[in-house]
């Protein structure tokens, strides 16, 4: 009997140089007709310093509160009940001003209150800036 030889097993190979080929001149093709968008970016630069001083046309009027619930309206003491009349009078002289309250960390909560009340009640813009200890503000 006679012997079969066993042929080894012949498998397909893929030459995959034609397939790299392609791949690469399709990846050169879409590079070059991809549009690249410019996006724009913000302008940081500050704006040029300005000619004139600015004019303080519309001073604030300051309402502090101390520690021992004392009330000064620009630098001036008053009591609780004449701030609205301080703030009258200045507001005479310059219509368009606003209130800034002061009251310090220590001062009682209804004062701050009772001016920020009378401030709104009467349509004048008003707002808050606590005294903070060192003096800063």
């Amino acid at each position: 009997m006679r012997r079969r030889k066993n042929k080894p097993n012949d498998s397909a190979d893929v030459n995959m140089t034609p397939m790299l080929d392609i791949v690469f001149i399709l990846l050169i093709f879409f590079i070059v007709t991809a549009t690249f968008l410019q996006e724009e970016g913000i302008d940081m630069r500050p704006p040029p310093p300005s000619e004139t001083p600015p004019q303080d046309a519309n001073p604030v009027i300051l309402v502090q509160v101390t520690d021992q619930n004392r009330v000064f309206v620009n630098q001036d003491p008053t009591s609780v009940d004449r701030v609205m009349a301080a703030v009258s009078r200045l507001r005479a002289e310059a219509p368009n001003s606003a209130v800034l309250i002061q009251p310090n960390d220590e001062a009682h909560h209804g004062i701050t209150v009772q001016i920020w009340d009378e401030m709104m009640a009467n349509g004048i813009p008003v707002s808050i800036n606590r005294d903070r200890p060192g003096g800063q503000s």
